[in-house]
């Protein structure tokens, strides 16, 4: 995982070539501007979906990983909750090779709240748990989830 900001390359480190890419892409683009769905980039090598929702608690979203690709999460507008935990530490689902999706079941680790000028990088390991509210309200926010294929 790694959480940072996105225009301070000192709080990223060193990123990988599809990861820093998908910050590039973040930091040059209008993401506010995109209508929700997905947006090709490269190919299925780099893809982001907009999406819009409204903020739950933590009992009313589920928890996912992915194998194919890596998450960059990007937060466009409002504030939003998404808690962590190594996929090894929870109860695994059966693996949806079409959407890329491994489910999982149990308890966060850690969690982090995403604002605009955030961005989270989830790796296989990674189990996160989006959309969940950052404050006593649920609050509607808009996001951008860059997909980088893993090689």
């Amino acid at each position: 995982m790694i959480f940072a900001r996105l225009a301070d390359p000192a709080s990223q480190g060193k990123l990988e070539a599809g990861v820093q890419e998908a910050v590039d892409f973040a930091l040059s683009h209008d993401l506010a501007s995109f209508e929700n769905g997905s947006h090709p980039i490269d190919g299925d090598r780099l893809f982001v979906n907009i999406v819009s929702y409204e903020t739950k608690t933590p009992e009313e979203r589920f928890w996912e990983a992915h194998k194919d690709y890596l998450d960059v999460h990007v937060p466009i507008s409002g504030a939003e909750q998404i808690d962590l935990n190594f996929l090894e530490n929870l109860e695994k689902g059966e693996y949806e090779k079409a959407g890329d999706f491994q489910p999982a079941f149990g308890d966060k680790m850690a969690s982090v709240i995403m604002n605009p000028g955030d961005f989270l990088v989830c790796y296989p390991n990674d189990a996160h748990r989006t959309a969940v509210k950052a404050g006593d309200q649920p609050e509607m926010i808009k996001k951008a989830t860059f997909k980088v294929k893993i090689d």
